[in-house]
C-alpha cells in the first residue's frame, strides 16, 4: 500500500515511515502543504497520514482537496494533544481516523490495516479467496493446511487485485502499488505479467483459477 506521509517534524515523519516500510508499506514524506498537494496530483495513494499544522497552510486544506476531488484516499488526521475541535471538523470534513500526539507506532498501524480493509469491504484481516486463505496481517496465503510461499511482490499483487475485487486493475495501477511513483518504463515492459505469472503458478498447484481473469490489454481482475 502506497502511504504519503504529510508531517514538518523530520523525527517524528522519518520514525513512522521507517516502522511503515519495514512493515510492507510503499512511503513518501511531503514536509507541507504545497509538496503534499503536488504528490496527490500526481501518485496514486491508498492513505495519507495528515498533520493538520503545516508551515505553509492547514492540514484541513490538503483534506477538503482530496474529498472534493471525490477521492477515495483514506486520511487520518495527526492532531495535538486536546485539540478535539480540530478532530471533530476534520471528521466532518471527511477524515477516516484521527491519532493524537503522541501515540504508538503499533496503533499506527492497527488504524491503517482496519481502514483500508474497511474501505473493501471486509471485516477481518482474514479472508477467503475461493479456498485460498490470504493473512492481510500477516503477509501470508494459504490453501487448506499448505502455506504457499509467495515473494513480497507476488503477496501485493494477490492483495491488491483481492482489495480491488470484481474490478478491472490495469497494469499502471499495480505498477504503482509495487514501486510507488509512476515509473519511466517502456510500454512493452512485462514485469507485471511476469510477477502475475509466477503467482498464478504458485496458487494452481493448489486449485482451478477461473475467478483469476486477464482482461487482455488491460490488466487483471479477480473476482469474488
Amino acid at each position: 500500500m502506497n502511504i504519503l506521509i504529510v508531517e514538518d517534524h523530520p523525527e517524528l515523519a522519518l520514525e513512522i515511515k521507517d516502522y511503515l516500510s519495514k512493515n510492507g508499506y510503499l512511503c513518501k514524506w511531503a514536509k507541507n502543504c504545497e509538496t503534499a498537494l503536488d504528490e496527490i496530483s500526481v501518485n496514486s495513494y491508498d492513505a495519507i497520514l495528515l498533520d493538520l499544522g503545516l508551515p505553509d497552510g492547514s492540514g484541513f486544506d490538503i483534506l477538503k482537496t482530496v474529498r472534493e476531488s471525490k477521492s477515495t484516499i483514506a486520511v487520518v488526521m495527526i492532531t495535538a494533544r486536546g485539540e478535539l475541535e480540530d478532530r471533530i471538523n476534520g471528521l466532518q470534513l471527511g477524515a477516516d481516523d484521527y491519532l493524537t500526539k503522541p501515540f504508538a507506532l503499533t496503533e499506527l498501524g492497527a488504524r491503517l490495516q482496519a481502514i483500508i480493509r474497511r474501505m473493501h469491504g471486509f471485516a477481518t484481516n482474514a479472508i477467503d479467496v475461493h479456498g485460498f486463505q490470504l493473512q492481510l496481517q500477516d503477509y501470508k496465503v494459504s490453501h487448506g493446511e499448505n502455506l504457499i510461499t509467495l515473494t513480497k511482490k507476488e503477496f501485493d499483487i494477490f492483495s491488491y487485485l483481492v482489495l480491488h475485487k470484481n474490478r478491472v486493475v490495469t497494469r499502471l495501477q499495480l505498477t504503482e502499488h509495487l514501486w510507488g511513483d509512476i515509473l519511466e518504463i517502456h510500454s512493452d515492459s512485462n514485469f507485471i505479467d511476469v510477477h502475475v505469472r509466477n503467482l498464478r503458478k504458485k496458487l494452481a498447484a493448489f486449485a482451478t483459477l477461473e475467478w483469476f481473469e486477464t482482461v487482455r490489454t488491460v490488466g487483471y481482475r479477480i473476482n469474488i
